[in-house]
């Protein structure tokens, strides 16, 4: 494996030392938790939309969607459509209803419905889910710069786990978000390059690269047969929908960007900006793999031996066919895909750390600590994460799979909390934690008996359909336990209906009515 080259390095080192500054420029503001986890909310609208893409596009977009557009087709893409019908709920409903409901955190929604339980229970799962993530991202890019470049893994990780933590710790949100901005057109440039030397090296130029995708058969949706046991156009539309519903309406990264901008307009445009910019740039990175896929073809280049699997596919031409200079911009680009969504996440976690599960037993503590214990919490979880992910690279064995498998058990139906807490008003406290249990232990089986290798192997009774279809089993189970339950089970504490669906279809339309009074009675009558 060749050193890499001193201009890429150049390059990778001026992006670090250029997030570390922005952190240092905002960290005088950082005076209170109202600065540090909402910005004081004067975020601008179109900087908020472009944080957000930049949060939803990490590396493992950059990674796995073109080695699975080289192994097979666009099916992976069929998901990301549904963000587009997601959206359309988020503008209309979600986000003016979440800038009246809560102060900084999703979860305090769950409270106000449920009890100071689910709350915890919502924090709880969220970060179950992003622990995991996390250590995940930090790996798969200590991974593949480590294949790239001959670097050590554990350097690698170590580096962007020290700059990342640095300036989420100095700058909070703002310093989150503005390094967000920076970091969506690092993004850009990375993959504008590599599909023009994708476009334009192989024999035949795009005409030809172009041909020889669309014969095979790589652009191709997936099946439309109604078969749940096989990932087709309906089984990865149904993931995608539950999958976006959850993001959109529980996942405290999106959610806490409803928070941070003046007024509900500009959330609105920042939100279906960093939406819609996610849908082709998914798009672009699946034509990176089939382009690939292209390439090889065409020029019948063979792999290396140790290439064994097709996301190190990518990896590897960028290694050998990009020039100096410019593998270190794309490099600049992953590291950028993985930090703006690790940076996201701490700052996230302080939220709920501090305000969903410290407030509750210290009520009364001031905001200085809080805003101390948020730092403290962006440096420790900072630290977790990059030590579980160098324990990956050790162990990637059979006890960290149990790790993984335990967050992703504890971590799902949230968007079936959420439903249940904002459509019905008949649902009361015990039937959601009949309906929560219910959904932790459907998780459980499936997770651990689905696959062809499966942790607990029960014979027929193993779970059958494909794996995505259990976050959207897990929330209708969620959904439907917690409602039944709760009609069985008798009477007990709800919150009050205002914090549902009809009576704020009801509040906006008489506040809609008495607007439209208003400018009536306020507009002249005739002429003199």
């Amino acid at each position: 494996m060749e050193i890499l080259r001193w201009l890429d390095l150049l390059v990778i080192a001026i992006y670090m030392a250029a997030m570390a500054l922005m952190g240092l420029r905002f960290a005088r503001r950082q005076t209170s938790t109202e600065r540090y986890f909402v910005a004081q909310r004067s975020i601008p609208g179109w900087a908020m939309g472009i944080s957000l893409y930049a949060t939803l596009i990490s590396s493992v977009t950059f990674i796995a969607y073109p080695g699975a557009a080289y192994a097979g087709n666009w099916s992976g893409l069929v998901p990301g459509f549904m963000v587009i019908p997601v959206l359309v709920i988020a503008v209309g409903v979600l986000i003016p209803f979440y800038r009246r409901v809560v102060g900084m955190s999703a979860y305090e929604y769950f409270g106000k419905r449920f009890g100071d339980g689910a709350r915890a229970f919502g924090a709880v799962a969220f970060a179950c889910g992003y622990l995991s993530k996390l250590a995940f991202v930090f790996y798969l890019v200590a991974l593949t710069v480590n294949s790239m470049t001959g670097w050590n893994i554990y350097g690698v990780t170590v580096a962007m786990g020290v700059v990342t933590v640095f300036y989420t710790f100095c700058g909070g949100l703002e310093a989150v978000i503005w390094t967000d901005v920076v970091q969506g057109f690092v993004k850009c440039f990375g993959v504008v390059i590599c599909l023009a030397f994708l476009l334009f090296l192989p024999p035949g130029g795009p005409a030809a690269a172009f041909k020889a995708a669309w014969s095979a058969g790589k652009f191709n949706l997936g099946s439309l047969d109604l078969d749940f046991t096989q990932k087709g156009v309906w089984v990865m539309t149904l993931y995608g929908l539950f999958w976006f519903l959850q993001q959109y309406t529980a996942d405290q990264t999106v959610v806490q960007r409803y928070l941070v901008t003046p007024s509900d307009r500009q959330v609105i445009k920042g939100t279906l900006l960093g939406g819609l910019l996610c849908v082709p740039v998914w798009t672009l990175f699946m034509l990176i793999g089939t382009l690939l896929w292209s390439f090889y073809h065409l020029t019948g280049e063979k792999f290396p031996g140790y290439i064994a699997k097709s996301d190190q596919i990518f990896p590897y031409f960028l290694s050998t066919h990009i020039p100096a200079g410019l593998a270190g911009l794309f490099m600049a680009s992953l590291f950028a895909a993985a930090m703006s969504t690790i940076s996201s996440a701490l700052n996230c976690l302080a939220v709920i750390g501090t305000e969903d599960l410290y407030r509750r037993f210290r009520p009364a503590a001031g905001d200085a600590l809080r805003l101390h214990l948020g730092k403290g919490i962006v440096v420790g979880v900072g630290l977790l994460t990059t030590a579980i992910a160098m324990v990956l690279d050790r162990y990637a064995g059979h006890a960290l799979s149990l790790y993984f498998t335990a967050t992703a058990i504890f971590s799902g139906g949230l968007f079936g909390l959420f439903f249940l807490a904002f459509f019905s008003t008949r649902t009361n406290t015990r039937g959601v934690w009949a309906g929560i249990l219910a959904c932790i232990l459907f998780t459980a089986y499936a997770t651990l008996t689905e696959g062809t290798s499966p942790l607990l192997d029960l014979g027929r009774f193993n779970f059958k359909l494909p794996g995505v279809m259990i976050g959207v089993i897990g929330n209708l189970v969620l959904i439907g336990v917690g409602y039944g339950a709760s009609r069985c089970l008798g009477p007990g504490w709800a919150g009050a209906r205002e914090l549902t669906w009809w009576d704020w279809r009801e509040r906006q339309r008489a506040l809609k009515k008495n607007t439209t009074a208003e400018q009536l009675s306020a507009a002249p009558v005739g002429r003199p």
